[in-house]
């Protein structure tokens, strides 16, 4: 995209963390935002700031893991403001441990969010804004995990991986269909945001139904940690997306440290040997 002024941005994940920044980022080049989010409070006063600071701002209240309530968020935002021209389906949740202590309901709710959320704002926006026929771009928030497979995270890492492959193979399929409308897929490492606490919007009738395990407690332990020492701001990161955006690039790889890890997988692959672990060396 090269023109923002007067275009609509919806953000999922919108109340916080990245969606916040991008929203605000997206704003300060005179888009109009729609905020998507399933934590009213934080919804709430995010549309409020927002609006405070200038911008033109709803906020929608969204379960993006349910595709009718993606689609009813389409449709707000064309009542709303006639048009969307960019859509970051950015929300997501974590939760780590071994892969063998995982409940159904944890499989469901990370997939649910971090993957279907995906598939629904791809499913439903894309065809939307292929008939505009107008310039847009989408973003599809994944993160290093998708590109790397580290112990302890792979029921995280198996949503990440996925958009990532979701994501390359949406930029094919646009190709082949129009030179107007762009992806990308931001894939960050650790940012200090609220991913850590992401329990808190756990839905009732996918909660837990045991105590945590050694490895489960220690992820969490760990998460908040590196969440806390990032060393990008969500503001940073939104700055890369903005940047992207403009420049039309599909891979949006915050962190440069972590192409070592990406490249030595690779390697792994086109050699046929045993994978590396990327949390060592």
């Amino acid at each position: 995209m090269k023109q923002f002024q007067g275009k609509v941005a919806v953000v999922t994940g919108g109340a916080s963390g990245l969606g916040r920044s991008m929203a605000e980022r997206f704003a300060r080049e005179g888009m109009s935002i729609v905020l998507a989010d399933i934590e009213p409070g934080a919804l709430a006063r995010a549309e409020a700031e927002l609006k405070a600071a200038g911008a033109k701002v709803i906020g929608v209240r969204t379960d993006v893991s349910k595709g009718a309530e993606v689609e009813a968020l389409a449709q707000k935002t064309l009542a709303t403001f006639g048009a969307v021209h960019l859509v970051a389906n950015n929300a997501g949740v974590a939760d780590g441990g071994n892969l063998w202590d995982h409940s159904v309901a944890d499989w469901e709710w990370l997939l649910g969010v971090n993957l279907r959320g995906v598939i629904h704002g791809v499913r439903v926006f894309t065809p939307i804004m292929l008939a505009q026929a107008s310039e847009g771009h989408i973003i599809n928030t994944a993160s290093v995990a998708g590109l790397i497979s580290p112990p302890g995270m792979g029921i995280y890492s198996v949503s990440k991986h996925a958009v990532v492959a979701l994501s390359e193979c949406l930029h094919h399929d646009l190709a082949q269909k129009t030179d107007k409308l762009k992806c990308s897929v931001l894939c960050p490492a650790y940012v200090p945001t609220g991913i850590a606490e992401s329990g808190r919007n756990r839905p009732a009738g996918l909660q837990a139904s045991r105590e945590k395990t050694a490895a489960e407690l220690a992820f969490d332990a760990n998460l908040k940690k590196a969440v806390r020492s990032g060393k990008l701001s969500a503001a940073d990161v939104a700055q890369k997306v903005y940047e992207a955006v403009r420049d039309e690039r599909f891979y949006i790889l915050t962190h440069p440290k972590i192409k070592s890890s990406i490249q030595c997988r690779m390697e792994d692959i086109l050699q046929e040997r045993e994978p590396t672990n990327p949390m060592r060396g």
